[in-house]
């Protein structure tokens, strides 16, 4: 009997759990969203206050989830905001030109060098060499957070911060509209969400090695956050109203649950 009345007592404040779970998910949604986006912009701040620990813990619970290479990614308190890969041809000085002259990514470039290029210690990098693909490049630039004269990058790319701060922004209208919102048609959301950033991301990706279908392709920083922000919103007014769904489905189970309880 007394295990039969602590498994009710257990079922019982597991089902109240899920029910203010479930009555709350857009808050605790809004709320996890808001934290995720912020996060990256404290990373450079603690390492421009010379906080190299928490800035490496943040950068760090990040890697999982983004590329974070350099010359896709802001930059504070430095030059620039952006540094685009001179492929970019955009207005910045290209990445390849400003890491050259950083003793900090140039550590980064003969570490990584020593271990695939199997070779040590490494020759300096120069612009030429930073200009070619290459693996050695790639993870000196994933791991290079920035200097003094540069900056210091967030610990998400543009394009993903761009994504995650309008599924925010998404969140904030539907939970002021929620009842009047309907979901995204799939459709719409395959051409206006899918269909620029796929197609900016992918011709990208197809220009590189061991692709190289056309000459290498590197989009400026405006086009990645447009492209990522207009997949997050679409991302958002497809999903929202889809979970509130599955949410009222599962408080009206739960209510009738505790409802036949009773």
């Amino acid at each position: 009997m007394k295990a039969r009345a602590a498994f009710r007592t257990v079922t019982r404040r597991t089902s109240q759990a899920l029910l203010r779970l479930a009555r709350n998910w857009l808050r605790i949604a809004l709320t996890a969203l808001a934290i995720y986006i912020s996060l990256p912009w404290v990373a450079p701040a603690l390492a421009k206050l010379g906080l190299n620990a928490q800035a490496d813990f943040i950068y760090t619970i990040y890697s999982p989830f983004c590329h974070q290479f350099a010359f896709r990614s802001p930059f504070l308190f430095g030059e620039q905001a952006f540094y685009p890969r001179g492929a970019a041809d955009s207005g910045y000085e290209p990445f390849e030109s400003a890491a050259s002259e950083s003793e900090a990514f140039l550590e980064q470039y003969r570490f990584w060098s020593g271990i695939y290029g199997n070779r040590a210690p490494a020759p300096p990098a120069t612009i030429d060499g930073l200009s070619e693909f290459s693996v050695v490049q790639q993870f000196a630039a994933r791991h290079f957070i920035g200097d003094e004269t540069i900056g210091y990058k967030t610990s998400l790319c543009a394009r993903d911060l761009a994504i995650y701060t309008m599924i925010f922004v998404g969140g904030l209208v539907y939970s002021r509209f929620r009842w009047r919102i309907k979901p995204l048609p799939f459709w719409l959301y395959l051409v206006a969400g899918l269909g620029p950033v796929g197609l900016d991301g992918f011709s990208q990706l197809l220009s590189y090695p061991p692709f190289e279908f056309w000459p290498v392709r590197e989009t400026e920083p405006i086009f990645r956050i447009f492209t990522g922000g207009l997949f997050g919103l679409m991302s958002a007014w497809l999903g929202f109203p889809y979970f509130e769904r599955s949410m009222q489905d599962l408080i009206e189970a739960l209510d009738a649950d505790h409802a036949g309880a009773v």
